[in-house]
């Protein structure tokens, strides 16, 4: 009845994504799934879909949820209307906010409070 749903923007439907947008963002996808998934860039990508989905709203009976996260990535992505270069921008903010939530001295600690300020 229900697809598998998930707490955040998984890893598995960033390849999934690769022929949503053009050229650039074929190439962004490609170097994306070549890596691990903890990596920086990778984690960038997430927190960007998570914004640019709007995730954190999403319910699990929500006709969205049922569709699954690749589904509903990929209708957001058609019915975006800015550029492929205004995605780009959004995904590069997005590596500079992982990029400094890393480099904080201590411990990585993720508290809700945390994910709730960083998107």
């Amino acid at each position: 009845m229900y697809t598998k749903n998930e707490l955040m923007f998984p890893t598995y439907a960033i390849p999934r994504l690769r022929d949503a947008r053009g050229e650039a963002w074929r190439n962004l996808v490609d170097r994306l799934a070549s890596l691990p998934d903890t990596h920086e860039e990778v984690l960038a990508f997430m927190l960007m879909m998570v914004r640019f989905n709007g995730c954190l709203s999403c319910e699990t009976d929500s006709y969205r949820a049922m569709r699954g996260c690749t589904m509903c990535a990929r209708q957001t992505l058609r019915r975006y209307k800015g550029s492929e270069n205004d995605l780009i921008n959004m995904y590069r903010q997005a590596l500079e906010d992982v990029q400094r939530y890393l480099d904080q001295p201590g411990p990585v600690v993720v508290h809700a409070e945390l994910v709730a300020e960083i998107v």
